[in-house]
This record gives structure tokens, sequence and C-alpha cells, in this order.
């Protein structure tokens, strides 16, 4: 995704009006309203949208686990989506993220993280890749201490987001060190020692909601943690976005298989989300076979580490625009011109209608993000109103909340319908 972005934060506090299958949904504040009815092949998450109820007696939540580039990490979409069903459905907490603050600006709703500063990351993409560097897992981000009294804290932001539940995940193999994990009055020391190379999800639970946990190294021995997650026993929806700022499905295959396949089936998702296509459909020498064969690929590698078919959703790229001639050239294969020197690259609509067909062929649901937001051009109009920053590419706080209430909706709608 463009570079240099700097996260904003908008006031919450959107809340989307009733409307029928196929109308405009929005909340107060600019006139600009997603259009709704954007859902296709539904069919193929039924099962997923079938376990969608309050369930105030259920011994676990329903999990989704959202996969993709700067717009899931930046977690807009995802938080106002999380907020809705959350509200709608039951909370069950925030979810598995990446551990700490794997990079400046990583920022989270609900959760506070916090680190000293002897941790250093290795990531997916960008300049924190190390090609050498210790095995990547699920967020793409691996954060390594290598002595005693290294140290991480999760925060839950108010009482909504209090946990009795945390998993901490880790490389294990010979020589690997020990952490303690404080968790209300319990405490609990961890081995990642190992005789072989691999990784592990180690679970704490508490009789009583807790506000914050803390890992604390206790040896000089190498450390690697992969992921962390905090939730509540019983129902409810848990909605973790694991975003790679930059990064494309292609670098997916990045993610090793012991760790990948550990953190899947310990997440075990009743619904997986893929939201990649910005940053290819910005690439002028894209080319889409090997995009659609990485992304045929990693979700096949997916099934297989998880074990099971999971129900996938599929969000297509959301409308954005490049004044970037290279990329959004006017007359250009797609390229759909906007005015004032902004134009829509024609890389971008070629990976959404391969997406789309793609959901055909391996039955995956498919999310129209740009349709939602109004078609080809309408960034122009999320950037007036306040929704879209000014790259024509990242979104608001606010436009987020929007886009992932429409995104709720549509799948509510879903459901009904197949109930019927």
């Amino acid at each position: 995704m463009p570079r240099g972005l700097r996260w904003m934060w908008a006031p919450l506090g959107l809340v989307m009006a009733t409307a029928g299958h196929g109308q405009d949904v929005a909340g107060p504040g600019s006139s600009l309203q997603p259009v709704s009815g954007q859902l296709r092949n539904a069919g193929a998450i039924g099962s997923f949208l079938a376990k969608l109820r309050v369930a105030p007696g259920a011994s676990a939540p329903l999990s989704i686990v959202q996969i993709g580039d700067s717009h899931t990490a930046g977690d807009m979409l995802t938080n106002g989506w999380r907020k809705r069903w959350q509200a709608e459905y039951g909370a069950a907490g925030r979810g598995a993220m990446a551990v700490g603050k794997p990079y400046p600006g990583y920022l989270t709703w609900g959760v506070t993280a916090r680190q000293s500063a002897d941790w250093t990351v290795q990531a997916l993409f960008g300049r924190q890749r190390m090609a050498d560097g210790p095995a990547l897992g699920l967020s793409g981000f691996t954060q390594s201490a290598h002595h005693a009294g290294a140290s991480l804290q999760l925060s839950a932001d108010g009482a909504s987001f209090a946990f009795n539940r945390f998993s901490l995940c880790g490389l294990t193999g010979p020589g690997k060190g020990t952490v303690r994990i404080a968790m209300g009055e319990a405490a609990q020391d961890v081995s990642f020692a190992a005789s072989t190379a691999g990784a592990v999800c180690v679970d704490m639970a508490s009789a009583a909601p807790v506000a914050q946990v803390s890992i604390t190294t206790l040896d000089d021995r190498e450390v690697n943690l992969t992921s962390w997650e905090s939730r509540r026993q019983g129902g409810g929806v848990i909605l973790a976005n694991m975003g790679v700022v930059g990064a494309r499905f292609s670098h997916f295959s990045r993610n090793d298989d012991a760790v990948l396949g550990v953190e899947l089936r310990h997440a075990r998702p009743d619904l997986l989300v893929i939201a990649f296509g910005t940053n290819e459909g910005f690439d002028p020498s894209l080319k889409l076979e090997e995009s659609e064969a990485a992304m045929r690929g990693q979700i096949g590698r997916i099934r297989r580490l998880l074990g099971y078919t999971v129900p996938i959703l599929l969000l297509g790229p959301p409308d954005a625009a490049s004044k970037r001639p290279d990329v959004a050239l006017p007359g250009m294969g797609e390229t759909v011109a906007c005015g004032n020197g902004w134009a829509v690259p024609g890389n971008v609509a070629r990976v959404r209608q391969m997406e789309m067909r793609l959901a055909q062929e391996m039955n995956l649901a498919f999310w129209d993000w740009q349709q939602a937001m109004g078609g080809a051009c309408s960034s122009s109009a999320w950037v007036a109103q306040g929704l879209q920053r000014g790259d024509h590419v990242h979104f608001t706080a606010e436009g987020g909340q929007r886009l992932g209430e429409a995104l709720a909706f549509d799948l509510d709608q879903a459901r009904m319908a197949l109930a019927k």
C-alpha cells in the first residue's frame, strides 16, 4: 500500500439506520451512505451464518479471523464490524493480535499494548523484514528478546474488553527461553525450549475478568513470540484482524507452515476473511495470473493446515485512486479518470474481477467493497466528507465504522434470507 501513512483517528458514534435489502445504510454525520446488498455467493458461508445468533449459554465464542493488508492492520472496517456484531450477538473480547507494538503507529481498538525497548521485530513485509529472521506465524510479526527482564503488557481499555482467557503463541526449539505470564492473581512460567523447532500456543484462565496481562522474560535465552489473544469464556463474537502494511496475499507464503498451522488450529476460525488486493492493484507491472495462483495456493494451504474446509469471505479492494502516472494514467487498460488528476488504477478493477470469479470457482463468498462505497471514483466523495484519508486509499475511523456496519448489515441480511 502507499507508504508513509500516519494513522489518524476520528470520533466514533455512528449508528446504522434500519434499511431494507438494497437500500442505503448509514449513521449520522456526513450525507454519504454506503450501498447495501453487496454480498455475493452468501451460501458459501451459510454454515457460519447459521451459527450467528445470541447464545448466552455457549461455551465458546464464534471466531472470525481477518487477514489482509493495511486496511486490515488499521482496524477501521474491522472495528466497525466488530462493534456492530458484539453489540448484537455478544462481546467475547478483542481476539488475536500481533504481540506488543510491532511498529510505530500500530494501534488497536479496545485494548492497549505496551512493551519495553528491548524487543526486535521480524515482519512479513517491509523494512522490518529479515530474510534469515525468526519464523513468522498468522499475525505476520514475530517479536524477539534475548535477555531477562524484557516485558510486554496488554490492557483492556474498558470493562467491555476485560478478559478471563488469554493465549500466547511463540516459537519453540533448542535453547529457547522462558517467560512469566501474570494475569490477575495468577502467574505461569512458560518454557519454549524443545528438542526441535516448532511453535506452541499456551492458554491461561482466571476466575474473574481482568484488565491486564503482562509477560516478562526470565533468562537470557532467546524468546520469539508470534501472537496473543484476549477473550472471555462463553458465547458472543470475536473478530481478530491480522494485517501487514504493504502486503499482498502472495507474501503470506513467507509464514512458516508449522507456526501457521499451530496458530490456525488454536484460533479454529468459524469464518476466515481475506482482504487483499489494493497493493496488487497499485502495481503497474502486475501479473494477474501470478496473483490468482497465489490466492488459490494460499487458500488451499490454509485449509490444509486447518484440517477442515473453513468458510471464507473475500473482501474485494475498496475504491482507491492515485495521481501517479505509472499507476493510474488515463487510457491505461481499465483505468478510470476521476478528475483533479486522480484516477482509479486499471489493475484495481482487474484484481476485483479476478476475485469475484475466484469466489465462484472456489465456493467463497465475496463482498464488493468498491460498490459498497458507490463504485469507481467514489473515493473522491469519501475524502471530501472526511470518511477517507487524503491519499484516496485509507479510511478515517468514521469511514471505517460506516463500512464495517454496512458489511455486518449485508451479512445479517444474508443470514435471514438463508434461514427462510
